[in-house]
């Protein structure tokens, strides 16, 4: 299971803290968080450490987004905000 959260800048503290914490609470393996940082998209990856119930940051990701779990998938970034 995947949960991807897009922040906006009404959103930024609520998906970088609560989300978080309940998504961790509700056991979701994996957690993407996509913000846009000078134009251009910027996803954090976390994954859920299971004993503690807390994600650990798994990698930050700039232009090419390519991970092997929850699915093997790479996507091109940039071509988000062109809508392409």
């Amino acid at each position: 299971m995947l949960a991807v959260e897009v922040v906006s800048p009404e959103s930024a503290h609520r998906d970088r803290t609560v989300k978080l914490r309940k998504y961790a609470e509700a056991g979701i393996p994996h957690y993407w968080r996509v913000e846009e940082v000078e134009g251009a998209p910027v996803v954090h990856v976390y994954e859920l450490d299971g004993p503690t119930r807390q994600y650990a940051p798994a990698g930050i990701f700039r232009g090419t987004l390519k991970r092997p779990v929850p699915f093997d998938i790479g996507i091109d970034l940039d071509t988000l905000l062109r809508g392409t």
